[in-house]
């Protein structure tokens, strides 16, 4: 890695828009990498620093660029939530269908965290698939309902999952569908939302 190359990556991460530019300016490869295999692109994604990304993208950074954990630009969204990274990604062309060392779209942690305003986006926004199962056997809406608080916000998750035509029935690994990971979790509201979608039909779930 040149000197040059370890500017950019510091200014990435530290959202130094103007030594970025400069950084490019002198030749810096917007794919090179640090001990870890983070780009620069994964380094502002990961601190949202989304200006310095929009910098970045109109250079040709790789939105899809995994680094040693399997973390990418586009994937690492899901985990902070933050929609104006998403929006600053898209146009690189970003793999909706990449996955986490996990197995997972980026829609999952998401899900899982409780983004409400990320999950809304990225199923407006893109053509994620929302019943993507990872390696643990998960979809998005089992993800939410597994490792979420049971509160508002994965109640609002939930609702959009099942607006975007998430299917309710999916079971995980072991058979258990959402409505009963939420009947046994004691999360009424939740069980309640999710009995009503598996009797309804398709496209008439809200």
């Amino acid at each position: 890695m040149t000197a040059i190359d370890r500017r950019l990556l510091t200014a990435a991460h530290a959202g130094d828009l103007d030594a970025a530019r400069a950084a490019l300016a002198e030749g810096a490869d917007p794919e090179a990498r640090d001990p870890h295999g983070r780009t620069a692109l994964l380094l502002a994604a990961l601190a949202d620093r989304v200006p310095v990304a929009e910098l970045l993208v109109a250079a040709g950074a790789d939105p899809n660029a995994q680094d040693e954990r399997e973390d990418s630009p586009w994937l690492v969204t899901g985990v902070t939530g933050s929609v104006p990274m998403m929006r600053a990604l898209l146009p690189a062309g970003p793999d909706f269908g990449l996955t986490n060392r996990f197995g997972g779209v980026s829609l999952i942690p998401a899900a899982e965290r409780g983004h409400v305003p990320y999950v809304r986006a990225v199923l407006a926004e893109t053509g994620i698939d929302v019943d993507h199962v990872n390696r643990l056997g998960w979809t998005a809406l089992l993800e939410a309902v597994i490792l979420g608080e049971g509160g508002r916000a994965h109640a609002e998750v939930v609702r959009l999952l099942l607006a975007a035509g998430a299917d309710p029935r999916l079971a995980d690994s072991d058979g258990v569908t959402a409505r009963q990971h939420a009947e046994r979790r004691g999360f009424d509201a939740l069980a309640a939302l999710l009995r009503e979608a598996e009797t309804a039909a398709p496209g008439e779930r809200r």
